[in-house]
């Protein structure tokens, strides 16, 4: 009975300990949060209770668990506990890291009104992050595997040929790491950031994640595609985003040679005053080119940045067709087969024969 008591009187307290604890710290935190309601940082580390608690109970419960007696297991509860204990500790300063993260972010982004400076600040702290979480779970499994005395045996031998496992390493994970420093070049050089609108391959679409290795492009018909980070480094693109996004469009047209011109150019003002998306800096139209059968005409707008261009383009389009469908048919594109006017006229000056009209021949081969 007393070797069953043992456990949970050292168990117990523990437990109970870390809960009060922890309760009191969450307390505290909100307290200061309400009071500092300019800085998330307070409210943010709210979310390191859990793996502050495992680690305050893994600690409390290593130190004492000896006095429960267990003879027979103590080695390997003791090595149990350290490892939750290793675990526990990484994720708590994964989990702070974290916090502190996203608290510079959301106040600079509260702060600061230039949405480029936002996006390459966001893309900066995710890879930093990203790192961080990496570095330390690395050096927490080299710290768990080190807790077992087989591989502390080995050790030495280990560090003796780190130079060569590194070089074999390396080359066998010579595109990994050829990426990894892509995605620092990306985050520090400010090349494409997290929300930016990119064309790649001629598929247009915005920037959805950044990681290490990999960056994923969401496309305006919801597909992602997935590039490694370094095809952004060594081939071109297009960041529509880079710098001022405000953006030029154009809409051209094919139409007759009939087409009133200055009547048109009339109607696209119209349109674009009443268009929420022009931001009114520029338009135009102008005749770029003409056919034997058809002119081109090409319509300049503008818009704040590619999401607005695009619907524009699209509005003057329809709006524009639609206007000369209605009030100006004759002007749409059309094949002409009737003779030109004055030709039969022009044929008999010259002295050449006009041409029989169909009523004026005869019956056909097979006709009966």
């Amino acid at each position: 009975m007393e070797s069953a008591l043992r456990p949970i009187l050292v168990i117990g307290p523990a437990v109970v300990l870390t809960l009060i604890v922890g309760w009191l710290v969450d307390r505290s935190l909100r307290s200061v949060d309400a009071r500092h309601p300019e800085t998330p940082l307070w409210g943010l580390l709210r979310r390191c209770r859990l793996p502050l608690q495992l680690v305050l109970c893994g600690g409390l419960i290593r130190g004492a668990y000896r006095a429960t007696h267990v003879a027979h297991y103590a080695g390997q509860i003791g090595q149990a506990l350290t490892l939750v204990l290793i675990a526990s500790s990484a994720w708590l300063v994964v989990r702070i890291a974290a916090a502190a993260n996203d608290s510079v972010y959301a106040q600079y982004a509260a702060t600061s009104r230039s949405v480029p400076k936002i996006r390459r600040l966001r893309t900066q702290l995710t890879l930093i992050q990203r790192i961080f979480t990496a570095v330390v779970g690395v050096i927490a499994v080299a710290s768990m595997l080190f807790t077992f005395p087989e591989l502390r045996t080995v050790g030495a031998s280990m560090l003796a040929s780190a130079g060569i496992i590194g070089i074999v390493a390396g080359v066998a994970a010579q595109s990994t790491l050829s990426n990894l420093f892509a995605g620092l070049q990306i985050a520090f050089g400010d090349m494409v950031r997290i929300g930016d609108t990119v064309v790649v391959d001629g598929e247009w679409g915005l920037v959805e994640e950044i990681t290490l290795t990999y960056l994923s492009v969401r496309t305006w018909d919801e597909r992602r595609i997935t590039m490694p980070v370094s095809y952004f480094t060594s081939k071109p693109f297009e960041n529509w985003s880079r710098g001022d996004p405000r953006m030029t469009g154009t809409v051209f047209f094919h139409l007759d040679h009939s087409t009133p011109v200055d009547a048109m150019r009339k109607r696209l003002l119209e349109v674009l005053e009443q268009a929420s998306e022009w931001d009114r800096r520029a338009w135009g139209l102008v005749v770029i080119d003409t056919t034997p059968t058809t002119i081109q005409l090409r319509a300049l707008v503008t818009a704040k940045d590619a999401d607005d261009i695009f619907n524009l383009r699209c509005i003057v389009r329809e709006q524009l067709i639609d206007w000369l469908r209605c009030e100006h048919p004759y002007a749409l594109p059309r094949i002409n087969t009737a003779a030109a006017p004055g030709h039969a006229s022009a044929g008999q000056q010259r002295g050449m024969a006009p041409m029989p009209d169909s009523s004026d021949l005869g019956p056909g081969p097979g006709a009966r």
